[in-house]
C-alpha cells in the first residue's frame, strides 16, 4: 500500500520554493525597490569606429553648444542616437543668440521644458530629408505633429521656413542640417 507521501512526492518538490518563499521578510523585497538613477542610455556608448550619431555630430561642433545643452537639458540625447533616421535641422548658437534677450534662459526654466521640448521637437523629421531634394513648397512633417516649409530661391538658397541652410553633415543614424535661425512651431 502506498503512503499518501510517496502518491504527492513529484507535488512536494514543487512546494519547497513556496516554503522558502514565504519565510523571506518584506523589508528585504521593499529594501529591493529602491530607486536608483538610470543608466545612461544609447548616447553613452562609446564608438570610435563609426560615424557619429546626430548628437555626436552636434556635439562635435564648435558652433552648436547652446542645442547641444538644450538637447541635454530636457534628456534627448538617447532618442536621438537611436537607430532613427533623423533630420535634425541644427540652429547655430548664433542663431540662438539671437533670439530676444532673456528667451534662452526662459526656455531652460523647468516649468517650461514642455515648450523646449516642443521647439526641439519642431527641429526633427524622421527620415534623412536631404536640402537639396527639397521643391518650393514642400511640407516635412516634423517630430512635434507640426509641418515646415522649404523654399528655394532663385540663386539656389534653400530655406526652411524662415531659416536658411547653411549645410549638412551626415550622421550614422540620419543627417544634421545646419541653419541660420531657430525655427518656432506656429503659434495655435
Amino acid at each position: 500500500m502506498k503512503t499518501l507521501f510517496t502518491q504527492f512526492r513529484p507535488l512536494a518538490f514543487l512546494a519547497i520554493p513556496l516554503f522558502l518563499a514565504c519565510g523571506q521578510s518584506s523589508e528585504s523585497g521593499a529594501s529591493a525597490a529602491v530607486t536608483q538613477e538610470p543608466a545612461p542610455g544609447q548616447s553613452a556608448v562609446v564608438d570610435e569606429l563609426s560615424e557619429p550619431t546626430v548628437v555626436g555630430v552636434a556635439v562635435n561642433s564648435p558652433d552648436h553648444k547652446t542645442l547641444v545643452a538644450a538637447v541635454l537639458h530636457v534628456k534627448y540625447q538617447d532618442v536621438l542616437s537611436n537607430a532613427g533616421p533623423f533630420t535634425v535641422y541644427a540652429p547655430t548658437d548664433a542663431a540662438f543668440a539671437a533670439l530676444p534677450e532673456g528667451t534662452l534662459d526662459n526656455l531652460l526654466k523647468p516649468e517650461n521644458k514642455a515648450t523646449l521640448e516642443d521647439i526641439l521637437e519642431y527641429h526633427v523629421a524622421i527620415g534623412v530629408m536631404k536640402p537639396e531634394g527639397m521643391a518650393n513648397g514642400r511640407k516635412v512633417g516634423m517630430a512635434n505633429g507640426d509641418n515646415t516649409v522649404f523654399s528655394v530661391a532663385e540663386d539656389g538658397t534653400i530655406m526652411i521656413n524662415d531659416a536658411k541652410v547653411l549645410g549638412t553633415a551626415q550622421a550614422s543614424n540620419g543627417l544634421v542640417v545646419v541653419i541660420d535661425k531657430v525655427l518656432l512651431p506656429p503659434s495655435e
